[in-house]
């Protein structure tokens, strides 16, 4: 550094850091010999802090200081020059140097060590982490030791053997060349290697200037040995070389398919042609290898001649091996001939590929001469039009050993039919489809790893991706591993191969994109809605984890936010994915965004859309949580549901979802609708609804006021006597298309006051009563059920001609049918209704008993066992004409509380208070009694008192007592000693009944005594 004492101390200390962490970053990107480059790029890293350190400090300004700055800056230039010298170096020449380099490095970093530990710190004031760090620093830095990596220093070593040995055979030279270009990562192909011999033949030149003779030689003697490499060669000489063998052979007619070598071409020892033939002191010639062995196995005599020899040495017969090399040369364009005729005349392909692939096997330089010969495009056109499998392979196996390595016969493949044919094979069975995929993976191969523009040129193919797919989607399949690899790169780079990928099914590439980041996120997004996917293809994207990517693009742009929605609304179509949604705590985001007053209505739409779905199984409540998993404020999220129906700028696309999310949710819980009613006045929200211009909006509408009726039906009535709202509701309840509606109509009619005759008036007057029945004939379970419930309107016990009207319109056919094979609550309300109907026949046969002389009354039809009068459907509604018994007495057998407590209702209205034998007898007869008594062990405490209920009427009938007294007495026994209720209302009933049975015993029993004390 000149004038150094003229430069302020801080300059010295800015120039130096700056230089330590140029050096720094340059030593890191040295490609051979890294792991000491790098070690050396981190010491110098950990020197920049330091001389920072010192420039804060302030440094004391001496001369010793200068000077151990002076040494310091000198040693990191030439640890700068020292990378400079190799950082753009060629990588063959960098390995067959990394000895010497791995020196210099080590020196160099010793250095360094040394002039950092001349720096005066001790009174400087460094704090002592930084003083620790900086002895630490020129310790480690003054023992540094460095070695190039073992691998490299193995074909250092092989080269250097062979240059001793003065190895000239070919084999070698391809050997130690590929090696050499494997281990720095250069194709071995000869525009590659010729660019790297050059860079040798340069390095040479410059020894040569700089007078460096032993780096000269060594380095020409490198060139020379590499340049005897068949990928060593320049493509215009091989060509070259090709067709001037070519000019030969045409003095060989087309039946000569192979030149006999020549005597002298044979070793003495092995009788065969010699690969790298070697003289003896005698002039024999021998093959180097068979040799060798010969003086390893004790032999020192001439193999041929016999005679002792007195020099074992060996020179190698290079115009020998050259004319041996040239018959070599020779027979393989005989050969390739030979093929290009067969194939031309399309005999024998198996046995011309098998040729192709041992000729291939045997020199490298064959797979450019099988080019330049033409084979290669026949080849491909053969794997086109053939349609023998066997073929196909065996065409596909010779082309991959054609290609391998082969930057010209790739280009040549990917460039001509072969890369559709090679692709239209990986639909073929799994030989054929193994052999091509293995292809082409050697194919999309390049310096670099993978070939960029091939596989872009693969992507772009309609068909390819769907192929890789069904094979990668396959791990039975041998091509599931090479498919996955192959496609892993596409998706790199071309996206579209991703969402290619999932519409074939393959939903895992997608998913793992969007997990990356957010990068791809807006167009996967948008592939997920594109997708035609069914509930199975919709769980399984699902649960290859796209939902948690989607919940956070809500906190994006618009743009993110209405392709994420609109994936998650498909999405929730699965039921499994609507459990990922809430437990990724998207329900939360998802409302808050949808009642946010700044939220835009096509995205307060589809949030609604996914309320909706969310609601809409059977389980819903349990996907309103938050992320932790704690239940969502249900009554405040049905509140604001409802004040939205009412907003004068909602339209239907939102209205409607949001109103179907408001009915899925209400049904979880009654006390959510209570709490809606009373929270935002709802069936006053909901009632306006019914007259909407939507047919949809009125039908869930309609759905919600019979959820609300069941709780609150004020102002429904008012509402219904406005003009033509009857009119809608009778719609309701005849539109066939549509179950829920029904349902929802007929239930809404069940849960209005009963005493509001006027509407039941006009009811029956505009059809509502005939719809009703409509429902009961043909409707679903659910719609029925709620029919039966709206029919109690219409027959009130006290006004008989009500009952009549219903009778005549066929309704006790039905009500038996439901006895039968009705759901639980349809054979409770059928039963009930019977009982009603029932209640009314002994008014209607008092009116129907005969009048007149005793004896016209034989000559009339048979009177009613339970009425003792003449009995019909139509005149008198008696359960027994209409054969209602059977299905009543089967209710309790079936151990169903609702069921069996509405038959016992019924049958008590056959057994008449004044008349109560008739109707005991009429039970007994039937076998009623057993099943009744059975209540008393299985039934609930209220049914078992309806049970009791009945038996008081049956057991004032002597007859009956004598029929089941026993049985009867033991079930009563058991319940006269139970504690059942608190104040002893179904013991008393028990001992009642007890008490009616011992009446008529022979003998008084002790049994309930102290029952009524």
């Amino acid at each position: 550094m000149v004038g150094l004492e003229l430069i302020p101390i801080g300059t010295i200390l800015t120039v130096v850091t700056n230089q330590v962490l140029r050096t720094a970053h340059a030593a890191s990107d040295v490609l051979i010999g890294k792991e000491s480059f790098k070690a050396l790029s981190k010491h110098l890293f950990d020197i920049e802090p330091v001389l920072k350190e010192l420039q804060l400090q302030e440094l004391n300004d001496s001369l010793p200081t200068r000077v151990a700055l002076e040494s310091l800056e000198k040693d990191v230039k030439k640890a700068n020059n020292l990378v400079e010298k190799y950082k753009n170096r060629g990588r063959f020449y960098l390995l067959v140097k990394c000895r010497s380099i791995v020196e210099e490095v080590k020196q160099v970093t010793r250095d360094i060590g040394k002039s950092l530990a001349t720096l005066p710190i001790a009174n400087t004031g460094l704090q002592s982490r930084i003083s620790d760090q900086v002895h630490r620093l020129q310790d480690e830095m003054q023992r540094v030791e460095f070695e190039a990596s073992q691998s490299q220093l193995e074909i250092v070593d092989k080269l250097n053997q062979g240059l001793r040995e003065q190895k000239q055979d070919q084999a070698f030279a391809n050997d130690i060349l590929e090696e050499i270009a494997r281990a720095v990562g250069v194709p071995v192909e000869p525009s590659e290697i010729g660019k790297e011999l050059a860079s040798i033949k340069k390095e040479k030149e410059e020894a040569a200037i700089r007078k460096e003779k032993a780096e000269f030689v060594f380095l020409e003697q490198i060139i020379k040995l590499l340049s005897r490499a068949d990928a060593a060669r320049d493509y215009e000489e091989v060509k070259n070389q090709y067709f001037e063998r070519l000019q030969v052979i045409e003095r060989y007619g087309s039946r000569e398919k192979y030149i006999m070598p020549l005597n002298s071409f044979l070793c003495c020892i092995t009788g065969g042609v010699m690969v790298d033939p070697v003289s003896l002191c005698t002039g024999t010639t021998c093959e180097r290898s068979a040799i060798e062995a010969w003086f390893y196995d004790g032999n020192q005599t001439d193999p041929e001649t016999k005679e002792v020899l007195e020099d074992t040495s060996l020179r190698s017969n290079i115009p020998l091996r050259q004319s041996i090399e040239e018959w070599r040369e020779l027979n393989y364009c005989l050969l390739i001939r030979s093929i290009r005729e067969n194939l031309l005349l399309n005999c024998d392909l198996q046995e011309s590929m098998s040729q192709m692939q041992a000729l291939i096997k045997e020199n490298s330089i064959n797979k450019d001469w099988i080019s330049i010969g033409e084979l290669t495009d026949i080849v491909i056109s053969k794997l086109g039009k053939s349609n023998d499998r066997e073929v196909k392979m065996k065409i596909l196996i010779t082309l991959k050993d054609a290609v391998e390595g082969h930057a010209r016969n790739k280009e040549k493949v990917a460039e001509s039919q072969g890369w559709d044919h090679i692709i239209s094979c990986l639909k073929s069975d799994s030989n054929i489809s193994k052999a091509a995929i293995d292809l082409l993976h050697e194919l999309l191969q390049d310096r670099s790893g993978w070939n960029q523009c091939f596989c872009k040129k693969l992507s772009d193919n309609h068909t390819a991706v769907p192929y890789l797919v069904t094979l990668a989607k396959d791990p039975e399949n041998d091509s599931a591993e090479v498919a996955c690899k192959i496609l892993m790169e596409l998706f790199e780079i071309n996206e579209s191969s991703i969402i290619t990928a999932a519409n074939c099914g393959w939903y895992k590439p997608l998913a793992d994109r969007m997990i990356r980041g957010p990068d791809s996120r807006i167009s996967m997004a948008k592939a997920i809605v594109n997708l035609d996917l069914d509930d199975s293809n919709l769980m399984l994207l699902g649960k290859e984890g796209v939902i948690t990517p989607l919940i956070d693009m809500l906190s994006g742009s618009i743009e993110s936010k209405d392709l994420s929605l609109s994936a998650l609304v498909k999405l929730a179509g699965s039921h499994a994915n609507k459990g990922i949604i809430a437990s990724s705590g998207g329900v939360p985001l998802i409302l808050d965004l949808m009642f946010s007053p700044r939220t835009r209505s096509f995205i307060a739409m589809k949030c609604s859309e996914i309320l909706e779905k969310l609601s809409s199984s059977d389980d819903g409540i349990d996907f309103f949580v938050d992320g932790e998993g704690q239940q969502l404020e249900l009554d405040s999220i049905i509140t604001k549901l409802l004040v939205l129906q009412k907003t004068s700028n909602s339209g239907h696309s939102l209205r409607k979802p949001a109103l179907r999310a408001l009915l899925g949710i209400c049904k979880f819980e009654t006390s959510l609708v209570k709490k809606a009613i009373l929270a935002a006045n709802g069936v006053s929200l909901i009632l306006p609804l019914l007259d909407d211009s939507d047919s949809e909006i009125r039908e869930t509408a309609i759905n919600l006021l019979f959820l609300f009726s069941q709780h609150e039906p004020e102002g429904v009535v008012e509402y219904l006597f406005k003009p033509r709202r009857l009119e809608a509701l009778i719609g309701f309840l005849e539109n066939d298309d549509n179950d829920n509606v029904q349902m929802a109509a007929a239930g809404l009619l069940a849960n209005l006051p009963k005493s509001e005759r006027k509407l039941t008036t006009m009811l029956i007057e505009m059809g509502g009563l005939d719809a009703i029945i409509s429902i009961l004939k043909t409707g679903k379970m659910e719609a029925k059920e709620n029919a039966l419930s709206a029919l109690f309107r219409f027959t009130d016990p006290t006004n008989i001609e009500s009952q009549r009207d219903l009778v005549n319109r066929g309704i006790y056919p039905l009500l038996i049918d439901f006895l039968n094979t009705g759901s639980v609550t349809a054979k409770a309300i059928a039963a009930a209704f019977i009982g009603d109907l029932s209640m009314s026949t002994p008014k209607l046969t008092v009116a129907s008993k005969p009048k007149g002389c005793w004896f016209f009354k034989s000559s009339r039809v048979p009177l009613c066992a339970a009425h003792d009068s003449v009995c019909s459907v139509t005149s008198t509604f008696c359960l027994l004409e209409a054969n209602a018994l059977p299905g009543l007495i089967k209710l309790l057998h079936g151990e169903v509380h609702a069921t069996a407590y509405e038959a016992i209702q019924t049958l008590s209205t056959l057994v008449l208070e004044e008349f109560p034998q008739r109707g005991a007898r009429l039970l007994h007869e039937s076998n009623a009694m057993r099943p009744l008594l059975e209540i008393l062990n299985w039934g609930s405490e209220s049914l078992k008192a309806e049970a009791l209920g009945l038996m008081e009427k049956v057991f004032v009938s002597k007859e009956m007592v004598e029929y089941y007294g026993v049985t009867a007495r033991s079930h009563l026994v058991c319940l006269t000693g139970m504690n059942i209720y608190g104040d002893g209302h179904l013991r008393r009933k028990a001992a009642k009944v007890l008490s009616l049975i011992e009446r008529y015993s022979k003998s008084s029993s002790s049994s309930i005594s102290g029952v009524f004390e």
